[in-house]
């Protein structure tokens, strides 16, 4: 599906040019907010062409529509994904994103299961099956689930205080358009019919209105809690999380991209959602588990920590927004260290190349699952060389912010 390893050198090669005009670090402040802006435009975009797909997938069920809606749902993960490296040290991102890419999820909470399926050890809502249910307890409340609407949704996520039960954003959405993947470490992904969204006399497995309520339900939350982050970082508004960020000194918002970017790149993508996967030998821990798509996942992932690097971004009709960089500032304050981080970032997608490769190889596919089964040593290299290049990534992160003055990367908001 990706083939940008090439692009990506250039781009990156590119943007440390030496400017006629040097930079500063408001420059790349202020540029940064854009980069942001433009990056969750495109992901509203996205989820709105997936609404459009599941729209049509709902007016006339069938195999094609299905098909068009989980294209449609791979696509909106692209930018979604790319968003990444701006989660982890700007509350406003990463609070939303518990209910837009909470994972893995106990799919009993949701729908109907496999009869061998066994949800997360003592969450009580591993089997509630939502979209069979008129109602569930919690104590001593009780949720009316006679309409399935986006605000009850909302409310039900996380239900009981688990964090298996997701009952909002992509992967929920994911698991309605494929269903269960009961193929462990084997090839195949989820295979759910078609008539599973059918009306009258072809539904199967029960339920179907209520079902297609809850992918309406789900699709329209998805949009709104995307337009809600579009929102704060929009320009030329003064009551906005851009406007609290840019209001801050310089040095604390590279703090906090750098604080962004090494999170992603070694404690979440290297560690919560690669070295847990392989260790466990888990396709439960892998991130988009029920349609095998998460190799690309992965990949632009890692094209997120670039993404900020460089101040590019290929938006999805193939234009390239293009901006004042960190790349640059580093290039005018230490070009042997810039030199060295263009190097890492094009080995580390080189790595992730090498996995989507492998995952989408016409003679012999190995997907994510396929890579993480016990005894697969070539799989198990594939994803250790990524990781790897991910370490040595973050630690060239931690160089440059201390060729920046920065002594502690832990910004002022990040854990609120």
């Amino acid at each position: 599906m990706k083939n940008q390893i090439l692009g990506i050198s250039l781009a990156i090669m590119g943007t440390t040019a030496t400017s006629a005009q040097a930079i500063t670090e408001r420059d790349v402040a202020n540029s940064y907010a854009d980069l942001a802006h433009v990056i969750y435009t495109d992901a509203l975009w996205a989820a709105q062409q997936l609404k459009s797909s599941i729209t049509n997938l709902l007016e006339n069920p069938s195999e094609q529509t299905l098909a068009d809606a989980k294209n449609a749902w791979v696509i909106s993960r692209i930018p979604y994904q790319q968003s990444e490296a701006f989660r982890f040290s700007h509350p406003v991102v990463d609070e939303k994103d518990l209910q837009l890419n909470s994972w893995p999820l106990d799919e009993g909470f949701i729908d109907y299961v496999d009869d061998d399926y066994q949800g997360e050890l003592g969450n009580t809502g591993a089997t509630a099956n939502i979209i069979a249910a008129d109602s569930l307890k919690l104590g001593a409340k009780n949720y009316d689930l006679s309409k399935l609407t986006p605000s009850l949704l909302s409310e039900l996520n996380e239900f009981g205080g688990s964090e298996a039960n997701v009952a909002t954003g992509y992967h929920a959405i994911e698991f309605l358009l494929w269903g269960q993947d009961l193929n462990g470490t084997e090839s195949g992904a989820g295979n759910r019919p078609f008539t599973d969204f059918a009306t009258g006399e072809q539904c199967t497995n029960g339920n179907c209105d209520r079902r297609r309520d809850y992918l309406v339900a789900a699709t329209d939350l998805l949009i709104s809690d995307v337009s809600y982050i579009v929102d704060q970082w929009q320009p030329d508004t003064s009551d906005n999380y851009r406007a609290e960020l840019l209001a801050l000194d310089e040095k604390e918002i590279l703090t906090r991209m750098l604080f962004a970017m090494g999170s992603l790149a070694f404690g979440e993508l290297a560690g919560e959602r690669m070295k847990v996967a392989l260790e466990a030998n888990s396709p439960e821990d892998e991130n988009d588990c029920f349609s095998d798509n998460t190799h690309n996942g992965y990949f632009d992932n890692a094209k997120s920590i670039a993404n900020v690097y460089t101040g590019e971004y290929r938006k999805l009709d193939g234009t390239l927004f293009s901006t004042y960089s960190l790349a640059e500032l580093i290039d005018q304050k230490n070009p042997q260290l810039a030199q060295q981080m263009q190097h890492q970032l094009s080995e580390t997608q080189k790595a992730f190349q090498t996995m989507v490769d492998a995952a989408e190889s016409s003679e012999s596919p190995m997907k994510f699952d396929q890579m993480i089964a016990e005894g697969n040593d070539k799989g198990a290299q594939l994803i250790n060389t990524a990781i790897e290049s991910l370490a040595k990534e973050t630690e060239l992160i931690e160089q440059i912010a201390q060729s920046l003055d920065i002594n502690n990367l832990n910004p002022s908001l990040a854990q609120e």
